[in-house]
């Protein structure tokens, strides 16, 4: 009679497979196992296989399986861009004022600095970049006794300017200014009409050159204008030089009287045609660039 086999002993028999070559019968290999290593081999290459299902779904296949992955992304992609908005938005406001305060040094102009100082009480009320607009714009209106004054300001305000511009000084004398353009005057100095400066007609993509040595205070670009940059000299004079094509100095390089700053070009609102604005000023006051320089 034979005795009941138990489980252990089932799985710890040891049983032998022979492959034999089908024509001949001849003996090719044997394999000699259990069935506790055959269930301990099966189980290992399944939690192989789990393991790297489970790490290929996690990385390399996660934005096909995880639902997740495609709303993180679009979150991440999403405050990127919120914050180069905000970025962009700090910068043009710091732009503004510095365009602002430049144009109230040259002009004197008191509602360039009212607008100014608005800006930066808007810039101070950012919060987490987002501009807390609280002023409107009736808040920046002059009064009445502010109109009138501007008004009497004004009639006499170009023939100010004139007098100022055309007063001989001495530092003026001792300073030798370069031609930064070879050309015709298109339009000359004007200040009746607002044209403070001398607009010069020259061949395409000319070279801009300095008046004098100095250090740039603006290379940038402007509605008006387009690229404008402009360079402050020794005894408080500023030269400015509008509608180029490309500005080849930024702001805070030295150059030298002779030195390429810019080439001609057509850009901005205010053109008809390639050519150079050029400007002189003096103590804040316009002067007529052809008593300087020959053009």
């Amino acid at each position: 009679m034979k005795s009941k086999k138990t489980f252990a002993s089932q799985l710890t028999n040891r049983y032998l497979v022979i492959v034999r070559n089908e024509e001949d019968f001849a003996e090719k290999t044997t394999l000699t196992f259990t069935y506790a290593k055959l269930t301990m081999f099966i189980v290992s290459i399944c939690m192989i296989i789990f393991i790297i299902s489970l790490f290929l779904v996690n990385t390399l296949l996660k934005q096909w399986f995880d639902p997740r992955y495609a709303q993180a992304e679009s979150n991440r992609k999403l405050i990127e861009l919120s914050l180069a908005v905000d970025s962009l938005e700090h910068v043009i406001v710091q732009s503004h004022q510095f365009f602002n305060s430049f144009q109230y040094i040259v002009s004197g102009d008191s509602t360039l600095e009212t607008e100014n100082a608005y800006l930066a009480s808007v810039d101070d009320r950012s919060v987490d970049g987002k501009i807390m607009r609280s002023q409107t714009e009736g808040d920046l209106q002059p009064s009445k006794i502010d109109t009138e004054f501007r008004e009497e300001f004004e009639e006499s305000g170009v023939e100010m300017l004139t007098s100022a511009s055309l007063a001989p000084s001495s530092q003026l004398d001792e300073l030798f200014f370069f031609s930064p353009l070879g050309g015709i005057i298109s339009a000359p100095y004007n200040p009746k009409i607002g044209h403070y400066g001398v607009d010069v007609v020259s061949k395409k993509n000319e070279p801009i050159k300095s008046v004098a040595d100095g250090t740039v205070i603006m290379a940038s670009w402007t509605q008006d204008a387009g690229y404008v940059i402009t360079l402050q000299h020794r005894s408080n004079v500023i030269s400015v030089y509008k509608h180029n094509s490309s500005l080849l100095k930024k702001t805070g390089d030295f150059v030298s009287a002779g030195d390429v700053v810019a080439i001609i070009g057509n850009t901005g609102e205010l053109t008809t045609g390639p050519h150079l604005h050029f400007e002189l000023w003096y103590n804040g006051n316009p002067m007529n660039p052809e008593e300087f320089v020959s053009f």
